[in-house]
């Protein structure tokens, strides 16, 4: 293993941990994640089914935009 290796394990974590703590401290503040419209849900009495694709959309050009913003600094 490159000593790079390490450098992208320990800011994985630390993202992980940061994302943590604001869901910990701002839970019901961030109730919208996975209610936006598009996502799609199913209820019946047995069965349960729920596909947040619009969430799951937004978070991966909210992390796009983020990572070509780091790329760029770094």
């Amino acid at each position: 293993m490159s000593p790079d290796t390490g450098k992208y394990i320990m800011l994985t974590g630390a993202a992980i941990v940061i994302i943590g703590l604001l869901i910990y401290f701002f839970h019901d503040k961030l109730q919208w994640i996975g209610h936006l419209p598009g996502d799609i849900r199913i209820e019946r009495e047995n069965f349960r089914f729920y596909f947040p694709i619009t969430t799951m959309v937004v978070v991966s050009v909210l992390l796009t935009i983020v990572l070509s913003i780091i790329r760029r600094i770094l």
